[in-house]
Formats: structure tokens, C-alpha cells, sequence
């Protein structure tokens, strides 16, 4: 997931308790999850924006969303 889908997620949880939620988990680990998207959108923002050129491609590419490979690729 890339900064900005993490930012969207965060909003659809806080927006909707059972947003991408499987029915039984309670409003607190629905919280509990929008708060991890919305450190992790805060983390990529926050290294994307910064003055070395090495350490802001390194964060584009932990960042970057990866295709699935075969299991055990």
C-alpha cells in the first residue's frame, strides 16, 4: 500500500466501523487499525518529502506497492 492508500484507509475505517471489517471486530480494533494507516500515510509523507536524494528513493521503494509473485519468490 502506498502512503495515499494508507491515508484512504484510514479515513474509510474512522468513516465507517465496518468498513473492509469482517463482521465481530469491535469499534476500538477498527480505531486501533486507522490509527496504524495513518501513522504508516504520516511515515511515507514525512520520507518522501525529505532533502537526501538516497534516503527518499529508499523510502519510494519500501513503499512502492509490489506486484505478488509465486509463494516462495
Amino acid at each position: 500500500m502506498t502512503g495515499p492508500e494508507h491515508y484512504h484507509e484510514a479515513q474509510q475505517l474512522l468513516a465507517d466501523p465496518n468498513y473492509g471489517e469482517p463482521k465481530g471486530i469491535g469499534r476500538s480494533e477498527t480505531i486501533a487499525a486507522a490509527q496504524v494507516h495513518a501513522t504508516l500515510a504520516l511515515a511515507a509523507a514525512t520520507a518522501l518529502s525529505g532533502d537526501s536524494p538516497l534516503d527518499v528513493q529508499a523510502w519510494r521503494d519500501a513503499a512502492a506497492t509490489k506486484p505478488a509473485g509465486p509463494p516462495g519468490s
